[in-house]
């Protein structure tokens, strides 16, 4: 009897934080292979920023960049993510098409559209499959799904512990063997069990509970977000410095807005969020992640959090608008915020000397806060 040697499709993503754990899944379920290529890394940069226009964002030019890199390890298709809307996002497909054609890159690219849903993840798969089955397609994407989730759930534990952790590191160690786990089983009736014992894993980090520790929530591009290459591991470095860190835009939330149909939703989603909270400061949607980012400051604040950074990535137009209001919203927001502006120059050094001196600032305005409590509640008595 010969044996099936049919050679599958190499598909590639781009790499934005850990989504790859998530559409891998979704591809080896249809019968596809995916192709993950290097983590981005300083030769990903250099790759991308050489072949990129000068003014172009820093998403753009890692997105070149591990392309490049899968079409050289052997990828058949180069799979792209877009949106409609006032962002260059839209537009990032084309550019990389005639970047990877003017290299003599003879690369096969396919487009997927989000914004169209579940609908839009379905004709991806019928395009790159060839085929079309109903039923495999929606449990790979449910699947996806339901990891993306799960994924993100396990970044909130690592925040938690990191802050807490007794051995400095032991939390990402404990993270990485969880994310093994997860990324192991492609089954959706096992995740469940998957979940367990990646989080059993997680709880066997020995932490001090009764440690003081900051909350900062992160927002801003939703790329520079996610992505700790491009952030510089700025949850690491405020982890090792006892700050517990929230990322106000994670995949699964951007999810629930653009992909999961309402009748599935549990609780406000982001956008609903931003509608609400915004409205006095941005009274429309300017593209980007911006109006997000006007109300995650004011969400910030009502929850009392000891600080927000907004990360952008350098010439991002509708970060630079909503970092412009960030003054006007002081009025009625008194929490701190640190811009942080990124792109292949950004050196480590003053950037942590950044995040040093905002943990201090935070650290004082707390103290403060808490001493003028006390002289409150012994005034009353």
């Amino acid at each position: 009897m010969k044996k099936n040697t049919k050679k599958l499709k190499k598909v590639a993503f781009p790499h934005m934080g850990l989504i790859y754990i998530a559409w891998s899944c979704a591809l080896r379920k249809v019968g596809l292979e995916p192709f993950i290529e290097p983590y981005t890394s300083k030769k990903t940069l250099s790759l991308g920023t050489k072949h990129s226009p000068e003014a172009i964002c820093l998403p753009y030019k890692l997105i070149l960049g591990n392309f490049i890199e899968a079409l050289e390890g052997g990828a058949d298709y180069v799979a792209m993510i877009t949106s409609p809307g006032i962002c260059r996002l839209g537009e990032y497909g084309k550019c990389i098409q005639n970047a990877l054609h003017d290299m003599g890159y003879d690369a096969k690219y396919i487009e997927l559209q989000l914004y169209d849903g579940i609908e839009g993840m379905y004709r991806f798969l019928k395009e790159i499959t060839g085929k079309n089955r109903p039923f495999m397609f929606i449990n790979a994407i449910v699947t996806a799904i339901r990891k993306v989730f799960l994924v993100d759930d396990l970044e909130t534990k690592l925040a938690y512990l990191r802050a807490r952790e007794i051995h400095q590191g032991d939390a990402e160690k404990a993270f990485n063997r969880a994310l093994k786990i997860v990324d192991a089983e492609d089954s959706f009736w096992k995740l469940r069990k998957a979940k367990k014992k990646a989080f059993a894993e997680m709880d066997k980090v020995k932490i001090d509970k009764n440690k003081e520790v900051l909350n900062v929530d992160i927002t801003g591009e939703i790329f520079l977000v996610c992505d700790p290459f491009s952030n510089q591991n700025i949850e690491k470095e405020l982890g090792a410095m006892g700050v517990q860190v929230r990322k106000s835009l994670t995949v699964s939330s951007f999810l629930k807005d653009a992909i999961i149909p309402k009748m599935f939703r549990k609780g406000e989603t982001h956008l609903q969020r931003a509608n609400r909270l915004a409205k006095p400061y941005l009274m429309r949607d300017i593209g980007g992640d911006a109006l997000e980012c006007v109300s995650d400051v004011a969400y910030a604040n009502e929850r009392g959090i000891d600080g927000i950074i907004h990360i952008s990535p350098f010439t991002c137009m509708p970060e630079i608008m909503s970092q412009n209001i960030f003054p006007a919203m002081r009025e009625n927001c008194e929490i701190p915020i640190l811009p942080l502006i990124m792109d292949e120059q950004t050196g480590k050094a003053g950037y942590l000397t950044r995040l040093e001196a905002f943990v201090d600032l935070m650290k004082r305005r707390k103290r403060k806060k808490n001493l003028e409590q006390k002289q409150l509640s012994g005034t009353a008595i």
